[in-house]
């Protein structure tokens, strides 16, 4: 019996659990209040803070911290196959210093490794967000210095998209589905036999807009925006990530909450809600081109995907492509624990150069 331990941070909450092999023996999701974090300057400071809650949760629960590995959520980094990737001193001094970009999720390889080192096994991470297989034509934009970049909910997509082609009993290498990541970031994507070869960037770039992400955004516009004097910096990176989308149009980035408000009137909200499904709905459209049309299924995944309506109102727009399956939350545990498992049974595991 492999004992593997999965960490998956995020911005309010640490979600971590233990399996022994497959099965989920141990869960839990701490929830960090904003007092609690606001001692610590930047996300990497942290990390002895949320360790030291993992590590008390597991001895309240008498569970002994030794592992046979520990995957955390990969983070922001440069730019790596799909895949399950080894913790190393490069690795952590790139989100020490957040060299790519700050998020919660680099917390994953920086608890990780100080649990992993105590109890002398390797730790890893697992198809993080900057999971990049795409076409090099994907790459290209009107600006050089703006490439497309490939930023995506890679751990769940890719746990999905598996999921599916074992349900029709075929080769994940062998389908080409089309994943929607429906969260607070929405990240829609081209699978082509394996991998993952067109997707917007779900993190300030491009695409849909979400609970609280802007997406796809008028450039000329937007440029005389940032120099109207009216915001700094920091506040127009705020209005793209954290402060637009349904936050910005609607004051709350809880898609549930609009839906409610749409149901009891509000014509605002119902425009809105719709606006954000309706602009899903196009993209999956744009990828399913990417793959020439021949696509085999589009899978709704996420934790908008609970959401009837959303997911009806979507697959009215798009089942004419190919049939709609919704996959309603996301187990990122579990992908992590998959990862973690094939990694102790002799898959390859990369190493971060």
């Amino acid at each position: 019996m492999k004992k593997i331990l999965v960490i998956n941070p995020g911005s309010t909450s640490t979600k971590f659990a233990v399996y022994h092999d497959e099965k989920c023996v141990f869960e839990q999701t701490l929830r960090h209040q904003a007092e609690e974090l606001a001692p610590y300057p930047n996300v990497a400071s942290q990390y002895e803070f949320r360790k030291s809650t993992i590590l008390n949760a597991l001895a309240a629960e008498n569970i002994e911290p030794k592992f046979d590995i520990v995957v955390g959520r990969g983070g922001l980094l440069h730019p790596v196959e799909s895949g399950a990737i080894e913790v190393n001193d490069q690795m952590l001094d790139e989100l020490r210093v957040a060299k790519y970009g700050e998020h919660a999720c680099n917390l994953g390889a920086l608890i990780g490794i100080d649990i992993a080192r105590a109890c002398g096994c390797k730790a890893i991470i697992a198809d993080p967000v900057v999971v990049d297989e795409l076409n090099d034509i994907a790459r290209i934009t009107g600006c050089p210095e703006l490439p497309k970049r490939s930023i995506l909910h890679a751990l769940n997509q890719k746990a999905i998209a598996r999921r599916y082609a074992e349900e029709v009993g075929k080769p994940y290498e062998t389908v080409n589905v089309v994943v929607a990541h429906l969260g607070g970031g929405i990240s829609v994507s081209a699978h082509c036999q394996g991998r993952i070869i067109d997707t917007n960037n779900a993190l300030g770039g491009n695409g849909p807009f979400t609970p609280e992400r802007t997406g796809t955004l008028p450039a000329r516009e937007l440029v005389d925006l940032c120099y109207s004097g009216k915001f700094t910096h920091d506040e127009m990176k705020k209005k793209l990530v954290g402060k637009g989308g349904l936050m910005a149009l609607m004051g709350v980035n809880d898609a549930r909450a609009v839906h409610e408000m749409a149901k009891k009137g509000d014509e605002k909200a119902m425009l809105v809600f719709n606006a954000m499904a309706y602009n899903v709905a196009k993209e999956i459209g744009a990828m399913s081109v990417v793959m020439n049309g021949k696509v085999d299924a589009i899978l709704i995944t996420g934790g908008i995907a609970y959401n009837e309506y959303f997911v009806k109102y979507i697959t009215d727009m798009v089942q004419f492509i190919a049939p709609v399956k919704a996959y309603p939350g996301e187990d990122e545990l579990g992908a992590l624990a998959s990862n973690g498992l094939r990694v102790l049974n002799g898959e390859h595991c990369q190493q971060y150069k």
